[in-house]
């Protein structure tokens, strides 16, 4: 599909312009249904050093690539997306970002078959590092917040095994990969990862000292042996007040990264 074609999709939605960052990068994005926020910038933020190439699976409008770009200019990243709306919300923030040279968008279900995913343009044993912030909301708990979010909210626990499985056929030996998802699935993903992957690392991410952890950082190296680490959980926020705690206040403001 051609930039004017993804063109005219975008014209067809009611967007928002939202800076991320502190303002140094600008996302367009649907003003209904589901929409990045703190996951997308945490997964970005969250990703090594030491990674130059980036596969994000279900990248939706592109916002942790987009953060993780911002951060390093060695970066390139390939985003894989099933909704064309969103693929082609993607392809116009690359741009608008001044990123276009550094990303490409495929339009894939990162479930499909491997050799759909290679046909799409997928290499095998490639990324340095993959990431992911898989769909969470469980579809026999309720209904979709709207009909908007449902595709990119509902999916059933087992399906988290295939995007697992996914990462790991398009990490490259000794790549990471990192999904970062609720707290109530950290069981599902240490299995997915525990067949997978060595130097599993967990951060448990809290709304407030003393909460439970709402969501749950997992990473793995492809080929590793190391043992498993569980981190100490941090929270986001402060203790009264809707503020960030230091670190975090960092990493949304575009002045810090997630060290981890």
């Amino acid at each position: 599909m051609s930039l004017d074609q993804y063109t005219v999709l975008v014209k067809q939605q009611e967007l928002s312009r939202d800076a991320f960052l502190g303002g140094r990068v600008t996302i367009a994005q649907p003003e209904r249904g589901f929409r990045a926020g703190l996951d997308s910038v945490l997964l970005g933020s969250a990703v090594s050093t030491r990674a130059t190439s980036i596969l994000d699976l279900g990248a939706g409008v592109g916002t942790a690539s987009l953060v993780a770009l911002a951060d390093d200019d060695r970066r390139t990243s390939t985003m894989a997306e099933q909704d064309t709306d969103m693929a082609a919300l993607a392809v116009l923030n690359l741009e608008a970002n001044g990123f276009a040279d550094r990303g490409r968008v495929l339009v894939v279900d990162v479930t499909a078959p491997g050799r759909v995913r290679s046909e799409a343009g997928l290499p095998a044993e490639h990324f340095s590092s993959v990431i992911a912030n898989p769909p969470y909301f469980d579809p026999s708990a309720g209904s979709a917040p709207s009909a908007a979010r449902k595709g990119a909210r509902h999916m059933p626990e087992d399906a988290l095994d295939r995007w697992v499985k996914t990462a790991a056929t398009h990490a490259a030996p000794g790549g990471e990969v990192i999904f970062i998802h609720v707290a109530a699935s950290l069981p599902t993903l240490l299995a997915a990862f525990g067949t997978r992957f060595g130097a599993l690392t967990v951060l448990p991410l809290l709304p407030r000292p003393g909460d439970p952890a709402s969501r749950v950082l997992v990473r793995g190296i492809k080929g590793s042996r190391a043992p498993f680490t569980l981190l100490a959980g941090r929270a986001m926020h402060l203790d009264a007040g809707r503020g960030f705690r230091p670190e975090f206040e960092a990493v949304f403001r575009g002045t810090g990264r997630l060290v981890w």
